[in-house]
């Protein structure tokens, strides 16, 4: 692997990255790799957490079957990563910039012994990333549940994977990618803002959209059958997301704990203000709206987690309950079948992140 290559590396996801001296092999950070390989473990815990937010959610008959479309991205995607999807999202430009491509990286034949400038085995790297790519598809089921074949699900994630998603991660976090290099700095999606809740959310809308809506929706009541499963798996999603965010640091320093501060504070944020619009309108808070509310503010602090401060945390989890809950107020309104409000919340929420995070950026940032 070419010392072009690692350079090309150490600028993913984040500034500031331990390199090793030029013309120097890049030696192994025990402690960093310790906290990507937790990282990576922590974002495979969403998926889990996210079956079992969405299958409390649907009636009781379609459990299994929307838990088995989170749980089959495992399997699918899990593959699909390390025979080409790291190649694609993460090779050097092809096709013009469209996608990255090396046959070294196809089946991670490639990184066997390299370790990255960041100080960790590119191996870590690899599979932290894969879990953003397992869990990106998953969260557009929510969208369409109770409403897709099995057979159907698996060939469209396949599909989404290689067509929409490994080309967008390659555009927004490559090193060489069109949306990485645009500006001075490049666009801000510290850790998936647009790679994951926007493309999964608009996806979901425009799959519910094709789809049409459930036999009896909306004047059959489709109350959901568990929520206490759907709070579990806000908790599972509120832990996992420590390692999502935090993990994209690739590092184990004062941005790494800037990125979990963040994460934490508008995560709460998000459940209080969801709550207190619930009690202004309805009197009382309610369980799905405090997990609505969870589920929001770690939306909107995705791609914002490395460059704001603690108050701007506290206000855009505020901002993304206000406005996740108007959009699911909306959906209402114009009665498309957004099944668990997939758009209602990833997407609006990741499409407040990315563009509110501007007006809180650290000063520091800028230097």
């Amino acid at each position: 692997m070419t010392w072009t290559r690692l350079l090309r590396f150490a600028a993913i996801l984040g500034a500031g990255l331990p390199l090793a001296a030029a013309g120097s092999a890049p030696v192994n950070d025990t402690g960093t790799t310790a906290w990507m390989l937790t990282s990576t473990t922590l974002v495979l815990l969403m998926v889990p957490g996210l079956a079992m937010f969405y299958g409390g959610l649907v009636r009781t008959k379609n459990v299994l079957g929307t838990m088995m479309h989170s749980f089959s991205a495992m399997a699918v995607v899990g593959v699909l990563w390390t025979v080409v999807g790291y190649a694609l999202s993460f090779g050097p430009n092809a096709l013009g910039g469209l996608v990255g491509w090396s046959r070294d990286l196809v089946l991670l034949r490639g990184i066997d012994h390299t370790i990255l400038p960041a100080g960790v085995p590119e191996y870590a790297f690899a599979m932290f990333q894969g879990k953003f790519a397992i869990i990106t598809p998953a969260l557009i089921a929510g969208a369409v549940a109770e409403r897709i074949s099995f057979r159907g699900w698996v060939t469209f994630i396949t599909l989404w994977v290689l067509l929409v998603y490994c080309p967008l991660c390659h555009w927004v976090w490559a090193s060489d990618g069109y949306f990485f290099n645009l500006g001075a700095k490049g666009a801000i999606d510290f850790a998936g803002g647009t790679v994951v809740h926007i493309s999964s959310g608009v996806a979901g809308l425009a799959l519910a959209l094709f789809l049409g809506a459930r036999h009896g929706y909306p004047k059959t009541a489709m109350a959901p059958n568990n929520l206490t499963f759907t709070l579990i798996g806000a908790g599972l999603l509120w832990v996992g997301w420590f390692g999502f965010n935090a993990g994209s640091s690739i590092a184990s320093n004062l941005e790494t704990a800037r990125a979990l501060t963040v994460t934490q504070v508008a995560a709460a944020a998000g459940a209080l203000t969801w709550m207190l619009i619930e009690i202004i309108r309805e009197d009382k808070p309610t369980s799905l709206g405090m997990a609505s509310g969870i589920l929001a503010g770690l939306v909107v602090i995705t791609p914002a987690a490395g460059v704001v401060q603690v108050g701007g945390a506290i206000a855009l989890g505020a901002i993304a309950s206000c406005t996740c809950y108007g959009m699911i107020l909306l959906k209402n309104r114009l009665g498309y079948d957004d099944s668990l409000d997939a758009f209602g919340i990833h997407g609006t929420g990741g499409i407040v992140g990315a563009l509110g995070l501007t007006f809180f950026i650290r000063g520091s940032w800028w230097a």
